[in-house]
């Protein structure tokens, strides 16, 4: 489970995101004054692009295309009450589900030595990860979230031969303090797993989505951007802010990385523009090979940032070359 949340690409560890803007508008006096200014002066050395990596680690899950807003628990409920038991499919063998609910237990109580005895010495991810990059990952991923929750549903399995297929999806959330308010981290990843003796020994990432909230008042983001395209096809990004603006200001990006093992610990350039509306709205045209990507927005306003990544894999066979005349 723990390898979806690293194959979400979590820039947690370096906890940093550059973020660039004009020379025009940092030079503006208003808004360096601004909640937005003081903002930005704090997030510049704590900020993640994406959220990724460690997620994709601990569900083996793949991320969901829906929106997943971060939410705190009622003040009346404590935060150590029993959470109630997702649904298990119907006959559903006890080794596995007693697999999944321990790599829960272990991730839940950051016991990379415990999650690490259910993932096979020969193991594979569809994103390249190994078991040394999973370690890495998650440690600097619970070093900055150390209250992370873990909560993986197993929603489908068949046998095969000896090893046993199963599809899990994990949902994650945490926080983390800033002179800022505190960030606020909810991830969803699904994924496709082949055990084999007990432990994981193939790990499929079929989607995700993670969300990072700073500040006071993050702004509510909602997203469109398929889940799967073809080569060369053209798809549409919106990430739209859900709050009237009234006068504040509204500073986004739209960020697109290639899903590979050396790029989880880079954090992304990112090149903030003034919006004149209220999000981003990006067309794009996937790569003519197949391939996958993480698809990020960055949107920040008064006193607060939102960060919402999302996978988008890019399927099916290369589109015909062009014939010359």
């Amino acid at each position: 489970m723990l390898f979806s949340v690293i194959g979400h690409k979590v820039r947690i560890a370096n906890c940093k995101l550059r973020i660039v803007m004009t020379a025009n508008l940092l030079n503006r006096e208003i808004f360096r004054r601004s909640p937005m200014g003081k903002i930005l002066n704090s997030l510049s050395a704590c900020l993640l692009v994406p959220v990724l990596l460690a997620l994709s680690v601990i569900v083996s899950s793949n991320r969901t295309v829906a929106q997943a807003p971060v939410q705190t628990p009622p003040a009346s409920t404590p935060t150590n009450a029993p959470q109630p038991q997702p649904p298990v499919p119907l006959n559903a063998p006890a080794e596995l589900t007693n697999i999944i609910a321990q790599i829960d237990a272990a991730a839940n109580q950051r016991n990379i030595n415990e999650v690490l005895k259910f993932y096979s010495p020969n193991f594979t991810h569809s994103d390249g990860l190994t078991r040394q990059s999973m370690t890495q990952a998650l440690t600097a991923l619970w070093k900055s979230y150390p209250q992370l929750k873990y909560q993986t549903q197993l929603l489908s399995w068949q046998p095969q031969g000896r090893a046993t297929i199963a599809e899990t999806v994990t949902k994650i959330t945490g926080t983390q303090p800033q002179a800022v308010g505190n960030t606020l981290l909810d991830a969803t990843i699904r994924s496709k797993q082949r055990y084999e003796n007990g432990q994981i020994v193939q790990q499929e990432i079929l989607s995700e989505q993670s969300q990072i909230k700073t500040g006071d008042k993050p702004p509510t983001v909602e997203v469109k951007l398929p889940q799967q395209v073809k080569p060369g096809q053209q798809y549409n990004f919106d990430a739209v802010v859900r709050e009237p603006l009234g006068d504040d200001y509204l500073l986004g990006a739209a960020i697109e990385e290639p899903i590979r093992p050396d790029n989880f610990a880079n954090p992304a350039r990112v090149d903030l523009e003034l919006l004149s509306s209220g999000g981003l709205f990006k067309i794009g045209r996937a790569p003519i090979k197949p391939d996958r990507y993480w698809v990020s927005a960055v949107l920040i306003r008064g006193d607060g940032m939102t960060l919402v990544t999302q996978r988008l894999n890019v399927v099916g066979k290369n589109p015909p070359a062009a014939q010359k005349p």
